[in-house]
């Protein structure tokens, strides 16, 4: 008996170690991030007719912005207002300057519904819903698009569509090596800094010098997405390049190999460059040698010892941390990844908010200010808009200012059509508003959104919300995901035009569902045919139809029997429309 209690004893001791053991690797034994995450949601009824919805408060708490925009958030400091306007400003003033010397005329200014669609877009990847433009309508019309914004900028639906585009710049689309790295984890961790608003300068810190386990502490995913190729290490060689694209757009990964022949990459002083080395990139790679794997501690930062073997040379050498221009700015004390951490986010470093200015932009307008969004080169300027804004961010590192003033300047409210003949310099010089074809999620996101009433938030039923997934998933992957690429501007493919057109996803968003589809409540409750019409063009193009448009339309549906089945065919009609999957 003695013998069997002491057979107990030590297997229940090393059941006990196991499960210590399993939980450190869950948790790392740290102590747990703030979900940062507010719940900013709020539903309310919407009216086809357009009248204000009975419940929506003329000041709601600031939190409750996610349902019907009323503008809720606090008022900003006067002071950060005009400052806000000053940076505007000159934005324009560049503009307005660039266009005039290259003998341009500008677009007047675009409708306030297509100014809110753009920022949908840009900010939650879909439309505007019907909930949300029948609350803004009750709105003066000079406040409509500030309130928009300010209400998307404190959505958790911004916070998770931003995550997801960060994500692909900073870690890749891909899902990485298995066990070592939790993609979801590090997007919800994004997700949650975004919502916090905190600046953009610390966030690139904590990734550069995380430490810890991937489950744990989240921003040690971007380290540990690089250890399918370094025997279970954090790579150097990935993480340089992915470093000096994603923070600074610089693209300095061909010296990887060899040194620049074509004159392609300079380095050095910022104003007196000279030709990239092999030598730059390695020094740049070096440093993040120090990242170093402790079993189940993770990721833990010792001393940088890094080496290789330079082109036609006959050993391997020890290659020492250094930068690849403006080494001045680089700390000598600490170790080496926080001296990297701190000489990239310096605020001399300005190829730093220059590439993050450049970034935000092109996730604004769907296409990039420059020839590609990670390669500005140091000894070339940026389009002039983009320096106030550049300016303004090296002082604040604010993301959501700095979208703010994107968003309030001409060039993104100016009109994509015009009185005059547009051609490509008009696009180019942002004399009109270019028009670039939506990215697959956008596509997807605005058909399931057009597809119901109320906005999709979290404040949406369990089953719509996992249609919605479920949904945009599937086609995602029939329609293709462009992943890092996506301001390719790659034009749309035969497979994608039939997947659009035959798609279930389609089909199945616009059939007449009277409990969960747009088109099933329309035909429900419109009073007759033209708002059963202007409510279905609201739905899908955010704006109402012309009085041609309605009127054809309305000889259309007085020729079928089946009011539901005619909608039905209209909403798969302005869905396939151009209009519909461009950005205009």
């Amino acid at each position: 008996m003695k013998q069997f209690f002491v057979s107990v004893a030590k297997w229940s001791w090393f059941g006990l170690l196991m499960l210590i053991a399993f939980g450190y690797m869950a948790s790392g034994l740290s102590e747990p991030s703030n979900d940062r995450r507010g719940e900013v949601e709020a539903a309310s009824d919407v009216r086809l007719d357009g009248s204000p919805p009975s419940a929506v408060p003329e000041s709601a708490d600031a939190e409750s912005t996610a349902g019907p925009p009323v503008d809720s958030a606090p008022r900003e400091a006067s002071a950060q207002s005009e400052s806000i306007d000053r940076v505007v400003a000159a934005v324009n003033a560049a503009r307005n300057e660039q266009l005039a010397a290259l003998g341009l005329q500008s677009a007047p200014p675009a409708d306030w519904m297509t100014s809110c669609r753009r920022t949908s877009l840009a900010l939650i990847g879909s439309g505007v819903s019907l909930q949300e433009i029948r609350a803004l309508e009750s709105l003066p019309e000079d406040q409509r698009e500030s309130t928009h914004l300010s209400n998307l900028m404190r959505d958790p639906r911004f916070h998770d569509y931003w995550a997801e585009r960060w994500t692909r710049f900073i870690v890749g689309a891909d899902e990485g090596p298995f066990i070592v790295y939790r993609r979801r984890r590090f997007r919800h961790w994004l997700s949650d800094e975004l919502a916090a608003n905190r600046p953009y300068d610390q966030i690139v810190r904590d990734l550069i010098t995380a430490e810890g386990l991937w489950t744990d502490r989240p921003e040690v995913n971007f380290l540990t997405v690089t250890f399918d190729s370094n025997d279970g290490n954090p790579d150097p060689i990935r993480l340089a390049a992915r470093t000096s694209r994603a923070f600074l757009g610089l693209r300095i990964d061909c010296l990887q190999c060899h040194n620049d022949f074509l004159g392609n990459v300079n380095l050095g002083d910022p104003v007196e460059t000279r030709e990239g080395r092999q030598q730059d990139f390695h020094q740049l790679a070096a440093f993040y040698s120090s990242a170093k794997t402790n079993g189940l501690q993770g990721v833990r930062t010792g001393e940088a010892d890094y080496e290789y073997q330079y082109l036609d040379a006959s050993e391997t050498v020890e290659v020492a941390p250094a930068v690849p221009y403006a080494a001045e700015l680089l700390p000598e004390e600490g170790d080496a990844r926080s001296r990297l951490a701190t000489w990239v986010t310096h605020r001399d470093n300005r190829q730093f908010s220059r590439a993050a200015v450049a970034r935000f932009w092109a996730l604004m307008f769907g296409r990039s200010a420059t020839e590609a969004v990670d390669n500005l080169p140091l000894d070339e300027p940026l389009p002039p808009m983009l320096e106030p804004i550049v300016d303004d961010f090296v002082q604040h590192r604010d993301v959501r200012r700095t979208i703010r003033i994107i968003a309030q300047c001409d060039a993104f409210r100016v009109d994509s059509r015009a009185t005059f003949d547009v051609t490509p310099q008009h696009e180019e010089r942002y004399a009109v508003f270019p028009l670039t074809r939506l990215r697959a999620e956008q596509v997807a996101g605005s058909i399931v959104q057009a597809s119901k009433i109320k906005a999709i938030n979290r404040d949406s039923s369990l089953l719509v919300q996992l249609i919605r997934y479920g949904s945009i998933n599937d086609f995602l992957e029939r329609f293709g995901d462009l992943g890092e690429n996506e301001f390719s501007k790659d034009g749309i493919t035969i497979p994608q035009r039939l997947l659009m057109i035959n798609g279930n996803m389609l089909r199945e968003a616009g059939q007449p569902n009277p409990i969960l589809n747009a088109t099933g409540h329309i035909n429900l409750f419109a009073r007759d045919d033209a708002q059963a019409i202007e409510t279905i063009y609201l739905c899908l193009l955010n704006r109402y139809p012309s009085t041609e448009e309605r009127d054809y339309f309305i000889d259309k549906m007085t020729e079928r029997s089946d009011r539901a089945e005619a909608l039905e065919d209209l909403y798969w009609t302005l869905a396939n429309s151009t209009e519909f999957t461009w950005n205009h």
